[in-house]
């Protein structure tokens, strides 16, 4: 990921989470989409074996009177 500043932080998990929110919401956009994407990429690839082209999910209601 191209722009991203590198920060450090050390302590247990969870102990410091005001870090990683501040962290995250000083990125632009693009950067959070490209994490956003890798993280997609590597569940498809753990669940699915397979990280190819994604797709999105399609869901078709319908509503009618009763």
């Amino acid at each position: 990921m191209q722009g991203v500043k590198v920060q450090e932080n050390y302590g247990k998990l969870g102990q410091d989470d005001d870090f990683n929110i501040t962290f995250w919401q000083s990125q632009p956009p693009e950067v959070l989409f490209e994490a956003v994407s890798q993280l997609i990429q590597d569940y498809l690839l753990i669940k699915e074996g397979y990280a190819g082209e994604l797709r999105l999910q399609r869901t078709v209601e319908s509503f009618q009177k009763a």
